[in-house]
């Protein structure tokens, strides 16, 4: 495992002031991603683009043009998730008193600048800016799957109540095997169907437990990208003895996953959970996840394990089967990641040899609407084309 990415939470500074500026980034240096603007119009240009993953402003309140009270209340108003910090020179206590009173300040800041008190005020709002949009990113998480449980849950519920309905209306005698055999295959279906509920009711839970006893990974909008998914994942995933060694990301390429994140991070749990419970009792297991681009946005876990028979592989999407029933296994994990996977405009591919490995690739398709690499003329942190996440 070499060198790791961490996404920096981008900062971004408007002082008219060069010197102000110059020293804002030399004590900021190394640990923030920031930008800077020279007045309040530039400042919003900047927001319009990079919005999404700003954290904080800090601005000074007397500039050419609009002032640093304007510039926050129009962004407390556009951008709410962004942590607003005034930069002032002057003793207004009134003024002061009604920007925090009506919460479009986090902090003050006094001029001239100090490199300590710039770092402990930062500090201190990156950790009010995690807390915050770790609560509102598990308020999403709910709303999201409940949304995706109430549309997948309509549709074999209703076929149950139907194929129930006729059983209880119309039961057919010895005399009558077509009919019989009619019967059979309505009630396999309804097990089936009722099976597929169940699972997504689990799912559903183990997420809900989850979300409540590990931190979620911090996002400023619905808008997420791959890379922070997959490091969320492998930060709060339960590993179990060296499992977490197994793992290496390859970062070839990193964009949004603009359509249900959290259903997208479940899948990718899933497929997580699959992945290591395939390599244990491999004599050197490796379990690769990877994050590209090209040919089009998609996020790839590969393992070395012992492989899935082609049969079983082509019903795994699609049918009831599993290869760990022996473990609890139900078979309907694929089937559900399919499902989510098919609800974002993407889908779910399998390949594997026996005794060679797996490889399961999360397709976002070529949509910009679905899903869209990350402009890579304003990187969001400086790293290679090609990474490790931890």
């Amino acid at each position: 495992m070499s060198g790791q990415v961490q996404p920096s939470p981008l900062i971004l500074f408007v002082d008219d002031d060069e010197m102000s500026r110059t020293l804002f980034a030399r004590a900021t240096r190394g640990l923030y991603h920031v930008r800077v603007a020279q007045h309040a119009d530039e400042a919003m240009a900047i927001l319009d683009r990079h919005a999404a993953e700003t954290a904080i402003i800090v601005t000074d309140f007397r500039m050419p043009g609009r002032n640093g009270d304007d510039l926050l209340r129009e962004i407390a108003e556009k951008y709410p998730h962004i942590v607003r910090i005034l930069v002032t020179a002057y003793a207004d206590k009134d003024l002061l008193l009604q920007m925090v009173n009506t919460g479009n300040v986090f902090r003050i800041i006094e001029k001239p600048l100090r490199m300590e008190a710039i770092g402990e005020v930062l500090s201190l709002a990156i950790a009010h800016f995690n807390e915050r949009e770790s609560r509102h990113q598990r308020l999403l998480a709910m709303d999201e799957t409940l949304g995706f449980l109430a549309h997948e849950l309509n549709t074999p519920l209703a076929a149950i109540a139907l194929f129930a309905r006729g059983i209880g209306e119309d039961r057919p005698d010895e005399s009558e095997p077509e009919r019989r055999a009619r019967f059979a295959d309505a009630a396999t279906s309804m097990l089936d169907n009722a099976q597929y509920c169940l699972s997504l009711i689990e799912s559903f839970w183990s997420s809900v437990k989850d979300g409540g006893q590990r931190p979620s990974s911090p996002a400023a909008t619905h808008e997420v990208r791959a890379t922070r998914l997959v490091a969320g994942l492998i930060e709060t995933y339960p590993f179990v003895s060296s499992q977490r060694d197994w793992i290496a990301v390859d970062v070839q390429g990193d964009f949004i996953v603009s359509a249900m994140p959290n259903c997208v991070a479940l899948v990718l749990s899933s497929l997580l959970s699959n992945a290591l419970r395939a390599l244990n009792g491999s004599n050197a297991p490796s379990l690769r996840i990877e994050v590209t681009t090209l040919p089009a946005p998609a996020i790839r876990v590969c393992d070395n394990g012992p492989g899935i028979a082609p049969d079983i592989k082509a019903r795994l999407a699609h049918d009831v089967v599993t290869t760990h029933a022996g473990s609890g296994g139900h078979g309907m994990g694929m089937i559900f990641c399919n499902r989510i996977m098919q609800s974002c405009g993407g889908s779910l591919r399998i390949e594997s040899a026996l005794g060679v490995g797996t490889t399961v690739t999360m397709d976002f398709g070529n949509s910009r609407k679905r899903a869209y690499a990350i402009d890579s003329h304003a990187p969001l942190e400086a790293h290679s084309s090609r990474g490790t996440l931890s």
